[in-house]
């Protein structure tokens, strides 16, 4: 008897890397899978539904049992089909995995809209709509686990991903919304920022010494090592754990901080401009955020 014994999980983008591994997981775990995968690049574009196939095949090689789905999280009506695939399969839903990405990555001032929306639309939108048709079955059933993919592209920062960043600190946002609105049907929602080595980190520009640096870090940790945590949240055990931000890199498991206050000023008069220039920045200074990015912050080497 595994954890997740007569569950049944959707895990998108789970064709490869990271999503194969936490499907994978959850199947010998006794869940039955939903893999969904469009099957594009790392960018997003083509289709290949061997891509999902292959990792059905397996779980089903090992006596588990699995579907595949191929319908982008990027629309709506795809992410019905996505869930609806669990019901036709299955009959319920227990657990959403809100994995699918892509990257497009470019410099700010020469980010093209398309690239800002289709980042969007799969990450933020996709990770949106799979709830939104998951929400629904969660409710009646009085039971469900959302677990949602973050990044510290988001959590702390990343030169050239203004679009990847946006929507992965937006998915926080998200899965905190999730927390609150579905607390009272035993539901929860949690984050998972991962460092591991992927097709998707491949595309990462090695152009400056810290860039292949931080590279050949993240070419050291694998994507397996990111799914106990998921396999463990969606689990009947941590039941108590929602609205958080876990990070994996490597044998280490990390918890973030969130958004709090940290100091404040008065001024019983009223704040002038004028105020705000002699004092606000002598006092709250040291309390700032420097503007360092993730490589910078967690410059440490992974443990593996």
């Amino acid at each position: 008897m595994g954890m997740l014994e007569g569950k049944v999980a959707v895990v998108t983008g789970s064709g490869r890397g990271i999503g194969r591994e936490i499907a994978l997981l959850m199947a010998g775990q006794g869940a039955k899978v939903v893999v969904n995968d469009l099957g594009g690049s790392e960018a997003g574009a083509g289709a290949d539904q061997k891509i999902a196939d292959q990792v059905v095949a397996v779980i089903k090689g090992k006596g588990g049992e699995a579907a595949a789905n191929y319908d982008s999280v990027s629309t709506w009506s795809g992410a019905e089909k996505i869930i609806q695939c669990a019901l036709d399969h299955f009959q319920r839903i227990d657990i959403l995995v809100n994995n699918a990405g892509i990257l497009r990555d470019r410099i700010l001032f020469k980010m093209s809209e398309e690239e800002w929306d289709g980042v969007l639309k799969t990450h933020l939108y996709g990770s949106f709509y799979c709830t939104r048709a998951a929400a629904v079955h969660f409710r009646e059933q009085k039971s469900g686990r959302l677990i949602h993919f973050t990044s510290t592209a988001g959590l702390i920062g990343n030169v050239g991903q203004a679009n990847y960043a946006s929507a992965k600190l937006g998915i926080v946002a998200l899965s905190r919304s999730c927390a609150l609105d579905l607390q009272r049907y035993n539901v929860t929602s949690n984050c998972i920022a991962p460092f591991a080595w992927t097709r998707l980190i491949a595309t990462i520009p090695t152009d400056d010494p810290a860039q292949k640096a931080k590279v050949e870090k993240l070419a050291k940790m694998s994507p397996a090592d990111v799914a106990p945590l998921a396999g463990f949240l969606a689990s009947d055990a941590a039941q108590n754990i929602t609205s958080q931000v876990f990070g994996v890199r490597g044998k280490e498991i990390f918890l973030f901080s969130q958004p709090r206050i940290v100091r404040s000023i008065h001024d019983s008069t009223g704040w002038t401009p004028e105020k705000l220039a002699a004092m606000l920045e002598p006092t709250l200074k040291s309390h700032f955020h420097p503007l360092d990015v993730s490589g910078q912050y967690i410059s440490w080497d992974p443990l593996i």
